[in-house]
């Protein structure tokens, strides 16, 4: 037989299987975000998006706008990607620097101690903003994705100031354009230093979405070396924690910007002779600038291209066959690349007796699922060797969070920005419609659900039946991408009658009517799907009640 066919005996130990694809941080800490210009889009929308991948908070909570009397300072925090609350970076900003990690905040893997790394003259007025582990969206329609690209290790100096967390949510409460964003940025990081690991934001305005990647300046100096290129408007672009930004043309002003140093640093450091063509990955990364992930992405939006994984180096972006919409950026996060050569379940196979019939037949076996983690693919393999290629897929089960935002320019500004939000793997769990607008969070996503079982935390309802459901997923998936699709088809299919039912509020009973509106509207949407979830959670455990 050509394939392999999975014994029995293999099949409660692929039960256990609950963690997924951990391990080495390609797989366990590491995220994605596809970019969409206007004119790539099927309706002028602009759109950014995030996944991120890793056991980060999974809290979200809106920061209202505030003013502040003059002389007022901000403290810029480290270790806000694991905190348990709102209330403990509230804490922290009113305390001093004496304050205390609370007990059940021990430290974990790559965790990051909780405290103050300085501060910096507060701005008199901030905006609203959405406050997901990186901050993401603002009341101003300016939008943020991010990927951890990490780069050369001596670039890295901790005694800076910033990091990318902490530049986003500055960049948030202060600006209003995607290019506003970055140049403010790049002066904070000028001014204070960059304490972080390379990364890359993918930032996003109404009319404009740019591809920015941040390094530090290396163990002598605490600043910063940066460049930013523009994703053109009708082009698709991608960030999967690989380095992307090749050559810079600085005189273009419209599609690129950089630091100061950008050169100068390269040289320095010898990343770069002076002489050969200069490209910004080659020099602050040194290796090849995507993997499986940016391929698939590119190649899947513009097919003729012929690109290949084999390829030195991909186009930046590129212009898709046929416009894009936010249901097709939702598809790709979905994605395990089923049914091409990549799909980690092709040969997960098992005979069956055809119902009625004496006859057999080779078929998925209920038990194969995407989310495989190294140990079970490990002992797949001692069967027969090379069964599954373990390989990253888009979608991963370690997913704190993950959203699309869309800016619609169709829309009034007010209702214009819209985060479709999910907590947990993104290829099971459903959407959830964020207003830009909206006043506070439902309950269950203020608490986060990274350090421990929670059972009051959103992430942790959909995580329980997600991971359930794993089990026998070629069964079990039927049940779940039903309920999931149904509430994506709810989404879209009234989000006509909502945009225009908080406008006629808006212009009616006023801004604080219109906030609440969508704030409820967010409050019931979720929670059905949280009952949808609880109740298929008990349905998929009464499935197993006779075993596995």
């Amino acid at each position: 037989m050509k394939k392999l066919l999975l014994f029995l005996f293999l099949f409660p130990a692929m039960s256990l299987n609950l963690c997924g694809q951990d391990g080495d941080r390609e797989f366990f800490g590491s995220c994605t975000s596809i970019m969409v210009g206007k004119q790539a889009s099927v309706d002028g929308s602009v759109i950014t998006s995030h996944t991120c991948d890793g056991r980060y908070r999974t809290w979200m909570d809106i920061v209202p706008a505030q003013k502040h009397k003059k002389g007022t300072v901000t403290k810029i925090l480290k270790g806000t990607l694991f905190t348990q609350t709102m209330d403990e970076i509230t804490q922290l900003q009113q305390a001093g620097k004496e304050y205390k990690i609370l007990p059940d905040s021990a430290l974990h893997d790559f965790e990051v101690a909780l405290g103050i790394k300085g501060e910096i003259p507060e701005a008199e007025e901030t905006f609203a903003f959405l406050y997901t582990a990186y901050p993401s969206m603002n009341e101003k329609n300016l939008a943020i994705g991010e990927t951890t690209i990490e780069g050369r290790k001596e670039l890295e100096n901790e005694n800076g100031m910033f990091y990318i967390e902490e530049l986003q949510r500055i960049a948030l409460q202060r600006c209003t354009t995607a290019r506003q964003a970055i140049q403010l940025m790049g002066k904070l990081v000028k001014a204070y230093g960059y304490a972080d690991t390379g990364e890359c934001l993918t930032v996003a305005d109404k009319n404009e979405v740019w591809h920015f990647e941040i390094f530090g300046e290396g163990k002598d100096k605490t600043g910063g070396v940066w460049a930013a290129q523009r994703i053109p408007d009708d082009h698709v672009g991608i960030s999967a924690n690989i380095p992307r930004i090749g050559e810079i043309n600085l005189k273009d002003k419209d599609h690129f910007m950089a630091s100061e140093n950008v050169f100068e640093v390269a040289k320095k450091m010898n990343f770069w002779d002076g002489k050969s063509t200069f490209k910004f990955w080659q020099a602050y990364s040194g290796r090849k600038p995507f993997s499986i992930r940016e391929w698939f992405v590119l190649s899947s939006v513009a097919p003729s291209l012929g690109l290949s994984l084999q390829d030195e180096e991909l186009p930046f972006s590129v212009k898709p066959e046929k416009p894009v919409s936010v249901r097709d950026v939702l598809k790709f996060f979905r994605s395990t690349y089923e049914g091409t050569e990549y799909d980690m379940t092709k040969n997960l196979l098992t005979t069956r007796t055809k119902p009625d019939s004496e006859e057999t037949e080779i078929l998925k076996s209920d038990y194969a699922n995407p989310w495989l983690s190294k140990e079970m693919i490990a002992s797949i393999n001692t069967i027969k060797d090379s069964t599954v290629a373990r390989v990253r897929n888009i979608a991963v089960p370690q997913c704190a969070y993950a959203h699309v935002i869309q800016i619609r320019n169709e829309t009034p500004d007010e209702i214009a920005c819209v985060a479709y939000f999910a907590n947990d793997n993104p290829a099971q769990s459903p959407r959830l419609p964020v207003y830009a607008a909206i006043l506070q969070t439902p309950g269950a996503f203020q608490i986060s659900g990274h350090k421990r079982f929670t059972a009051g935390s959103a992430a942790w309802i959909y995580r329980q039946t997600n991971k359930l459901a794993t089990i026998r997923w070629q069964e079990s998936r039927k049940k779940l991408e039903e309920r999931r699709d149904y509430f994506e088809n709810k989404l879209f299919g009234e989000q006509g009658k909502i945009d225009n039912e908080a406008i006629k509020i808006l212009k009616e009973q006023g801004k604080q009517a219109f906030q609440e509106y969508l704030s409820t509207y967010l409050r019931d949407f979720s929670a059905e799907t949280l009952d949808t979830w609880s109740k298929l959670r008990d349905e998929l455990w009464y499935t197993f009640i006779r075993g596995l």
